[in-house]
C-alpha cells in the first residue's frame, strides 16, 4: 500500500506564531508558491481570496501524491489502488466531518462546490416540500448561488421567494426578517458571511427564530468557512454548504452538510453509478447516505486536496487566522476612510476580512485595471451579488479581501495603488 502524505502538524511557537501567539504571516506566505511570482514586473499582492484563495504547498503536494501513486476509481474496485483511493476519499470525508463538527460522515456530501450543494437541496428537498403558496425566505445579502436556485424551485412549485431587507450599514434588518418569517415560510436560506460586504450574519439567532416556527435553515457558508470556526451543531442549521477553493483547497469540490434525518427522507437529485444498490430495467434501489447523493465518479483528488486544506488551516489555528485577518481588516478600513473621494460600502459592526468601496467619478473596473498594473489583485464588479449593489444604488464596487497570507505590507501596496488611480484620474 502506498504511503499517504503526512498531515501538517502544529509547529513550535516561532514557526507559525510569535511569542504572543499571533499568526506569523511571513512564515505562512512561504507555504504558498504562487506568492513568489511577479505580475507586470511587480511582486504579486493577492487581495482576492473571497473569490478564490490560493493553495499552500501541503494541498498541492497531497493532490500530486494522489495522482502519482494512488489514482483509481473509488468504491468499486477490489484491487489495491482502488482500495487505497477509497480509503483516502472516505478519510477526507471524515476530516470534513470533524472540521464542521457534524455528527456523522453520513451527513457529509461531496459536491462540486457551494452552488451545486444549494441546487441539490433546492431540487431534492424543494421538489418534495415546496407547494403552491409556500414561501422561501432569504436576505438581500445573498450571493446569486443562494438566490437563483430558490427562484427556480419556487417557480416550479408556485411558491414565492421573499428577501429580508438590509440596514444602512449592510446588516440584515432583524425586525423585518422576523415579520417575513410567517405561516407560509417553508425554508430559510441565508449566507453566513456576505461575499460582497463581509457582513457576518447572526446565524444562530436566525436559526433559532426559524426553528421556533418549525422552519429548516440552509446556510451558505462559502465565505465563512476559511475565516471563523464553523460548528454546525452549535449553529443548529439543517444544511450548510461551502466550497474547497474558498478555504485554500482545489476548485471543483465542495461540501453539503445536511441533518441526517432530512437527507434520509430526500430523494436523489441525480441518477447514475455509485448512488444505487441495484438496477433493473423496471426500477432501481438507492444507496445509503451519503453516497445516495454522489452519482458518478467524484472529484477524488479534489476531496483529498480539500482535506489537506482543512488540516492546514487547523494547524495554523482557526482563531489565530481569524484574529490576524481582523487586524488587517481594521487597519485597511481605517486607512481607506482617509482617502479623499473613497466611500466604504458595508460597515457592519461584525465583519470578516472584506472591504468594499467606491472612488468618486472612477469606475471600479478602472480601479481594478490600474491596481493590476501595480501588481495588486483585487475584485471589481457586482461580485455575483447584484441585489446588494441594487440596494446601495451601485453598479459595482471595488473589493479587497484578506487571507492568512496577507500582511500590512499588502495594505501599503493597496493604498499606494489607489493613490496611483487617483493620480491617473486627477
Amino acid at each position: 500500500m502506498s504511503v499517504q502524505p503526512t498531515r501538517p502538524q502544529p509547529l513550535p511557537v516561532g514557526e507559525y506564531a510569535d511569542a504572543q501567539g499571533r499568526l506569523r504571516a511571513d512564515r505562512v506566505r512561504a507555504d504558498f508558491p504562487i506568492l513568489n511570482r511577479e505580475v507586470h514586473g511587480r511582486p504579486l499582492v493577492y487581495l482576492d481570496s473571497a473569490a478564490s484563495a490560493q493553495q499552500p504547498r501541503a494541498v498541492l503536494d497531497a493532490v500530486e501524491h494522489y495522482g502519482a501513486t494512488t489514482h483509481a476509481n473509488v468504491h468499486r474496485g477490489v484491487h489495491a489502488l482502488s482500495q487505497e483511493a477509497t480509503a483516502a476519499f472516505e478519510a477526507a470525508r471524515d476530516t470534513v466531518r470533524g472540521y464542521v463538527n457534524a455528527r456523522s460522515t453520513r451527513e457529509i456530501i461531496f459536491t462540486r462546490g457551494t452552488t451545486e450543494a444549494i441546487n441539490l437541496v433546492a431540487q431534492s428537498w424543494g421538489g418534495t416540500h415546496l407547494q403552491a403558496g409556500d414561501e422561501v425566505l432569504i436576505t438581500h445579502l445573498e450571493h446569486h448561488a443562494n438566490i437563483v436556485p430558490w427562484q427556480m424551485a419556487c417557480a416550479r412549485a408556485g411558491a414565492r421567494l421573499l428577501a429580508a431587507p438590509l440596514t444602512p450599514t449592510g446588516e440584515v434588518d432583524l425586525a423585518a426578517f422576523t415579520r417575513l418569517l410567517g405561516p407560509h415560510t417553508r425554508l430559510v436560506a441565508i449566507a453566513h458571511v456576505s461575499n460582497a460586504l463581509g457582513t457576518v450574519l447572526p446565524v444562530a439567532e436566525l436559526v433559532a427564530l426559524a426553528h421556533a416556527r418549525g422552519v429548516p435553515v440552509l446556510v451558505d457558508g462559502a465565505q465563512a468557512i476559511a475565516h471563523q470556526r464553523v460548528d454546525v451543531q452549535q449553529l443548529g442549521c439543517d444544511f450548510y454548504a461551502f466550497s474547497g477553493h474558498k478555504i485554500y483547497g482545489p476548485t471543483g469540490v465542495g461540501v453539503l452538510y445536511g441533518r441526517e434525518s432530512l437527507l434520509a427522507a430526500m430523494p436523489p437529485w441525480q441518477g447514475g453509478g455509485d448512488m444505487i444498490l441495484s438496477v433493473a430495467i423496471e426500477r432501481s434501489t438507492y444507496n445509503e447516505l451519503p453516497w445516495k447523493f454522489e452519482a458518478g465518479t467524484p472529484n477524488i483528488a479534489g476531496a483529498i486536496g480539500l482535506a489537506a486544506a482543512l488540516d492546514y488551516v487547523a494547524m495554523l489555528g482557526r482563531e489565530r487566522v481569524a484574529a490576524h485577518e481582523q487586524v488587517l481588516l481594521a487597519e485597511a478600513t481605517a486607512r481607506l476612510r482617509d482617502v479623499p473621494g473613497l466611500t466604504l460600502v458595508g460597515t457592519a459592526a461584525e465583519k470578516c476580512g472584506v472591504v468594499s468601496f467606491t472612488l468618486a467619478g472612477i469606475h471600479p473596473h478602472d480601479v481594478g485595471t490600474i491596481l493590476d498594473r501595480e501588481g495588486v489583485a483585487i475584485r471589481s464588479g457586482h461580485h455575483c451579488a447584484m441585489p446588494v449593489m441594487t440596494w446601495y444604488g451601485l453598479a459595482a464596487t471595488v473589493r479587497a479581501s484578506f487571507g492568512c497570507y496577507n500582511t500590512r505590507a499588502d495594505i501599503d501596496r493597496l493604498l499606494a495603488g489607489i493613490d496611483k488611480v487617483r493620480e491617473v484620474f486627477a
